[in-house]
């Protein structure tokens, strides 16, 4: 079996953080997907349910009175995450579908649990007012306290949570 290569943490976190600081010059902003996620849910709601969407304040703080979700930086930086992984994936030959598992679990299973993760995490992030990038990069980089609460909180319930969740790995 093949060694497959990864950059290396230090360098890619390096590489992160100049993104991050490119993002602050450029945009006056840092990271975040959050945001991106719910102009286009906003923007699907109006469609289907204008009324709704612009009585809503939730939804219609993401409206703006833009017709489309493509007027915000947070959306084509999301989509270039997308096509960014994948040129990444292409170029180092580990494009492959299969799901990764352990003897314990199924694949639908690792499937659902992957599923659930998600969905928390989108919770999360709508409570938190921000996703872990938004939190965690951005607010941690600017050293807001609520950040780093966020980070510690979610840190100490991964570990909390793993316990159970690795019974299925092993």
């Amino acid at each position: 079996m093949k060694e497959e290569k990864y950059w290396s943490p230090y360098v890619a976190g390096f590489a992160l953080g100049l993104v991050l600081l490119a993002a602050f010059v450029i945009m006056g902003r840092g990271l975040g997907a959050s945001g991106a996620m719910m102009r286009g849910v906003a923007f699907t709601v109006e469609k289907v349910s204008p009324a709704h969407a612009n009585a809503n304040p939730y939804y219609s703080e993401y409206l703006d009175g833009e017709q489309s979700p493509l007027k915000d930086w947070l959306v084509f930086e999301v989509l270039g995450l997308i096509a960014g992984g994948l040129l990444s994936g292409l170029l180092a030959g580990r494009i492959r579908f299969k799901t990764d598992r352990g003897p314990r679990i199924s694949a639908r299973g690792r499937l659902a649990f992957a599923v659930l993760g998600g969905m928390l995490m989108g919770f999360g992030a709508r409570l938190a007012l921000g996703c872990t990038s938004g939190q965690a990069l951005t607010g941690g980089a600017t050293l807001a306290l609520g950040s780093w609460a966020f980070m510690m909180a979610m840190f100490a319930a991964a570990y909390g949570v793993a316990y159970f969740v690795r019974k299925q790995w092993v």
